[in-house]
């Protein structure tokens, strides 16, 4: 498995008039975590739409493997891009399993059904997620952080090269928060390509390779999180102090701290 994503001087407009964002670019490669940091309406989730060809670019170029995304037929890029939305509204109630099985629609010849093979794909990535319990449990039955780790499972059930993950750990309690975190780690190891968004800025010091902090459109900062993710860049970037702070003994890493004042 071997993928580079490649973005030049992308710049996208909904109306043609005000840009979303603008000027940006990026390379990720296999192996690779890049996270995008940035507060509500910097353009971080329209960002990753653009990266698997939902919007069209107004300006710029977006190439996997050298050849522009917009030359993939979608069945192809299905197979080389996943992407995990941040919200889903489910409107049937499909199974887990069923849910999951829809990854394998790109592998899939026209009028195909599944095979054994495509099933067991399935299962096991409910069981890489941890949630191979509830199989057979109604999706619209499910709370939000099931739901998400559901779409975790369908898009590795697709086998992409690139994973495209919006806010990943926005619905999870902490205990799958850190679950999740590790597993992007271990699909890098694996080979992946990864692309996420979030509010939490000390999980890019768990996970994350690559930071781009994103603000008035633009990357002000992109590079090793030790590097780009400071209190300075954090404040920038937010408009509220926030304190990088080292935990010693067992944790051994860095946090950061929104200082609330009075």
């Amino acid at each position: 498995m071997c993928a580079r994503l490649e973005v030049k001087n992308a710049t996208f407009s909904y109306d043609g008039k005000r840009n979303i964002f603008e000027d940006i670019s990026f390379s990720v490669d296999s192996g690779d975590v890049f996270c995008i940091l940035g507060p509500n309406g910097t353009g971080k989730s329209t960002l990753l739409r653009c990266l698997c060809n939902l919007y069209p670019l107004n300006a710029g170029n977006i190439s996997i493997d050298g050849l522009d995304i917009s030359s993939y037929a979608p069945k192809k890029l299905a197979k080389k891009i996943g992407f995990i939305p941040q919200i889903h509204t489910p409107t049937f109630p499909y199974s887990v399993l069923q849910v999951v099985m829809m990854g394998r629609t790109p592998h899939l010849n026209t009028f195909a059904s599944p095979s054994h093979k495509d099933r067991e794909i399935a299962l096991e990535a409910l069981r890489t997620v941890n949630i191979e319990h509830i199989w057979d449990k109604p999706y619209t039955e499910l709370s939000g952080g099931q739901m998400q780790l559901v779409l975790m499972a369908r898009v590795l059930a697709q086998e992409p090269e690139i994973l495209l993950l919006d806010e990943p750990t926005s619905h999870l309690d902490v205990g799958n928060q850190i679950y999740t975190i590790k597993m992007i780690k271990k699909l890098s190891q694996k080979g992946l390509a990864l692309v996420m968004t979030s509010h939490f800025p000390d999980h890019t010091f768990l996970s994350s390779s690559k930071v781009g902090i994103m603000k008035d459109r633009k990357f002000l900062a992109m590079g090793p999180a030790e590097v780009v993710v400071t209190e300075e860049n954090l404040q920038d970037a937010y408009g509220v102090p926030i304190k990088i702070v080292y935990i010693d003994g067992e944790i051994k890493r860095k946090i950061a701290v929104p200082v609330v004042k009075d």
